[in-house]
């Protein structure tokens, strides 16, 4: 990876302060995504998308990176009312946000390319993983647009699959638009003063009114909040307590005759991150509203959306990690202190291994979810019930990792980092937001734990898998291959035994991270087999399995082997499994 060059023939950066990435192809500079692309990508669709992958990279290193930075100084804005007096509750943006809508509906289409045919000329939508590492390529440059993307995909879902054939009819054509004029964008509106996480408790009332139904409540952290139409939960009158009783309904932003539907935006919330996009509380009254499929099956059909959005918080941790190795890489390799280059500092290098081995372990895993979502919705049960369990492994530790590696490259560039002039203080921002949007790290880790393990024995489909993906890993030193089973093994019998004992729950977080570690450790090493840089996916296997899976003394040295490995990895170069094979043990 080579450093930006100035903006100008003129001295716009001075060689004593290193450069980003601004300017640089994001597809272009990331081998690994490319190197996995063939293992998980069908031929055909990698003829007709990388060429648009790689225009999407070029665009977020550069024009959409302009457009992020500015659109974050200037976050949306509030107006209750009109010049007029008249009650509109209308949200300002700024152009560059609204230039980013543009690219992101209408250009590239993410709201709609998974579920019709037309984008990129394709005559069939494109599959699950590609969506996401567009998904993943966009939001290297911008995290803060991701939300209303996804809720306007997940919330098609819903329509898709659960509402009724005269509200298909009425919403798809306008939700599915690449025309901005006539687009109906998506949100999802859930959580309540009481929290977001006991959703049995939502207190938001439904009333029958013909065929139709009148809304009321408070909704109290609604992201995207003036979207076209939001799906959201309520109790009709009559229904039974707790989450039994809830129904899904959609509710327009504005009624058939253009006029605004009875709720008004209370406020936007001042969040930490985010702050392109605009988030809000919101109170009902009456509000028109239509019931989404059966009236008895709310939170289950609501479920399908929070799990897509679980998956799309893990695409999105392993992109801004992504980017934060790309930023550390570049200050590292380009700044000098002490006459030297900082890369070759061995404390630094040893800091930088901790932002690598995190961000290669999330792309693994999210495009093994990606390829389980395809096959789940060509009819494989087994992948759904690998998809069961890769779904919230992934947001419950990438969302963890993002923290920590978007804190790590901030230090790598130093003081620069911490000033807002710079992009790793909007990462560092944006990171927190993984482990509270559809659910903590304890409410993902209990439902890996307590349901996906305890309930489905979905831990016995992952086993089965990687022991599947282990058996054609051929190439591999059988010692080192035989390492990685056992712990595939022991995370999946620990999760199991966590499982069984309720009075273990604390335990949940540990035996989820474990299962998660293993299952990257297995990844990465078939995909050292099967890939043209197999070397660097089979030392970050072995990275994985001592510094994760395997006991260490904090006063001991580093392995011997970690030495040599991380002077190969940081090399900008194809590595084979030949030639890393002695470092495997």
């Amino acid at each position: 990876m080579t450093p930006a060059k100035p903006a100008t023939d003129d001295l716009a950066i001075k060689p004593e302060v290193a450069p980003d990435c601004a300017g640089l192809n994001f597809y272009d500079i990331d081998h690994s995504l490319q190197d996995l692309l063939p293992l998980y990508l069908e031929a055909e669709e990698q003829e007709i998308l990388i060429p648009h992958m790689r225009r999407l990279g070029e665009l977020a290193g550069g024009r959409l990176d302009e457009l992020a930075r500015t659109a974050d100084r200037h976050p949306p804005l509030l107006h209750a009312r009109d010049r007029f007096g008249v009650d509109e509750d209308f949200i300002e943006y700024h152009p560059a946000y609204r230039e980013m809508e543009q690219i992101a509906f209408g250009d590239f289409q993410f709201h709609a390319m998974g579920h019709r045919a037309g984008a990129f000329g394709m005559a069939n939508p494109v599959s699950p993983l590609a969506k996401y590492v567009f998904q993943y390529l966009f939001v290297q440059a911008e995290f803060g647009l991701m939300c209303p993307i996804s809720v306007t995909d997940t919330s098609t879902h819903l329509i898709r699959k659960f509402a009724d054939d005269q509200l298909k009819d009425l919403l798809l054509p306008r939700m599915l638009s690449a025309d901005m004029s006539t687009l109906w964008k998506g949100t999802q509106f859930m959580t309540e003063q009481t929290g977001g996480s006991d959703v049995g408790t939502i207190s938001t009332t439904a009333r029958k009114d013909g065929n139709a139904w009148r809304l009321s409540g408070d909704k109290w952290f609604c992201s995207h909040t003036d979207a076209d139409v939001a799906l959201l939960l309520a109790r009709p009158d009559g229904a039974t307590a707790g989450t039994r009783g809830l129904a899904l309904f959609a509710m327009p932003r504005r009624l058939d005759d253009g006029s605004r539907n009875s709720y008004r935006v209370v406020r936007l919330k001042d969040k930490l991150g985010t702050r392109s996009m605009a988030s809000g509380e919101i109170r009902m009254d009456d509000a028109f509203a239509w019931l989404v499929g059966d009236e008895n099956a709310g939170l289950k059909q609501m479920l399908e959306q929070v799990n897509l959005s679980r998956l799309s918080h893990g695409v999105r941790a392993a992109a801004m990690m992504r980017r934060c190795v790309n930023e550390a890489m570049v200050c590292a390799r380009s700044r000098r202190a002490f006459g030297e280059t900082i890369v070759d500092f061995p404390l630094l290098r040893r800091q930088l291994a901790k932002l690598i081995v995190p961000t290669e372990q999330s792309l693994s895993v999210m495009m093994a979810a990606a390829e389980a979502l395809d096959q789940s919705n060509g009819g494989s049960t087994e992948a759904k019930s690998l998809l069961r369990i890769l779904t919230p492994l992934l947001k419950f530790r990438a969302c963890r990792d993002n923290v920590t590696v978007a804190t790590g490259a901030m230090e790598v560039r130093g003081g620069n980092g911490y000033i807002e002039e710079w992009v790793n203080a909007r990462l560092v921002r944006d990171a927190h937001i993984g482990v509270l949007w559809e659910g903590t790290s304890n409410i993902n880790a209990l439902d890996i734990i307590s349901r996906a393990v305890g309930r489905e024995s979905a831990h016995r489909t992952l086993a089965t898998a990687l022991h599947r993906r282990l058996d054609a890993a051929t190439n591999l030193p059988d010692q080192f291959r035989k390492r990685v089973r056992q712990a595939v093994e022991r995370a999946v019998d620990f999760a199991g035994r966590v499982a069984a004992d309720r009075a273990d729950e604390a335990l949940a977080r540990q035996a989820a991270s474990a299962l998660y570690h293993a299952t990257s450790a297995a990844l990465l090493a078939w995909e050292s087999c099967a890939s043209s840089s197999g070397g660097r996916r089979a030392l970050l296997a072995r990275f994985v399995l001592e510094r994760r899976l395997s006991p260490r003394d904090p006063l001991a040295p580093d392995p011997p082997f970690e030495h040599d490995a991380l002077a190969l990895l940081l090399e900008d170069r194809l590595l084979t499994l030949a030639e890393v094979a002695p470092l495997l043990g």
